[in-house]
């Protein structure tokens, strides 16, 4: 199923200069595809993971992404995850990295990955409900809870259509450079960037009124140390668990 617009064609016009892979994330998701020569990366976006020595078909419904691809990227197809236009068994395996829970129908679209791919199907995202909203972001834009809570897919779900799945754990370090929103669990002063909010979903997609009395509160509780006091044990950690996992089918 295709959208009318694409939702990164509404929001994603900023996206690749705030998102770059981390090569700690990167490494993870390279063990789990294994030695599959070929890979279809689904809901691709700018490019970010895809391995450099495989052969990487990318699937990208929004022209506003694909169009911010770097040059020399993996060939790019106009397409949903719910319709994938590969034969059977086209790829070594298939990879959705936080991508999935954008998607209109993940049944389908993750029985498309299955359909396409021969090996493991690999997918990066947070499955945690709680551990995802567990942390400062959230008690300042309770919208964000709500949306992030909603949209999380649990890995059972995802086992129901792929079968049995491992859960490789991912704590995000504080110098994450792939700014989605987790990464900046101990730079609070970040989220106040509208470079920085603007290239992720979950504060992008609450309404505006809801995004500035949070920031407006956050901003206020950064001058008068109000954050430090409530969060400033998060200033001594170098990584934290907030959810998210590389599931590997």
């Amino acid at each position: 199923m295709r959208e009318a617009q694409p939702l990164y064609d509404r929001i994603g016009g900023r996206y690749a200069g705030g998102r770059q892979p981390d090569p700690r994330i990167a490494a993870r998701i390279e063990q789990a595809l294994g030695a599959a020569a070929s890979v279809v990366n689904v809901g691709a976006g700018t490019g970010s993971y895809e391995p450099g020595d495989r052969g990487v078909v990318a699937v990208e419904p929004s022209p506003v992404m694909a169009a911010q691809r770097p040059a020399g990227a993996a060939p790019c197809v106009r397409a949903t995850a719910e319709a994938l236009p590969f034969a059977d068994g086209t790829f070594g395996a298939a990879m959705a990295i936080l991508s999935l829970h954008h998607w209109t129908d993940k049944p389908r679209g993750l029985a498309e990955m299955r359909r396409v791919a021969r090996g493991p199907v690999v997918l990066f995202g947070g499955c945690d409900r709680d551990l995802n909203t567990s942390w400062w972001l959230h008690d300042y834009f309770p919208a964000t809870r709500g949306l992030v809570f909603e949209r999380t897919y649990p890995p059972e779900r995802i086992a129901e259509v792929l079968g049995p799945v491992t859960l490789i754990p991912v704590p995000i370090p504080a110098d994450c450079v792939d700014g989605f929103e987790a990464a900046y669990w101990r730079h609070p002063a970040a989220v106040l960037d509208p470079a920085v909010w603007s290239a992720t979903s979950a504060l992008s997609l609450i309404s505006e009124g809801e995004r500035a009395a949070g920031m407006a509160r956050l901003r206020a509780d950064l001058a008068d140390g109000a954050w430090r006091e409530a969060y400033g044990h998060l200033l001594e950690q170098d990584e934290l668990d907030l959810g998210y996992r590389v599931i590997v089918a």
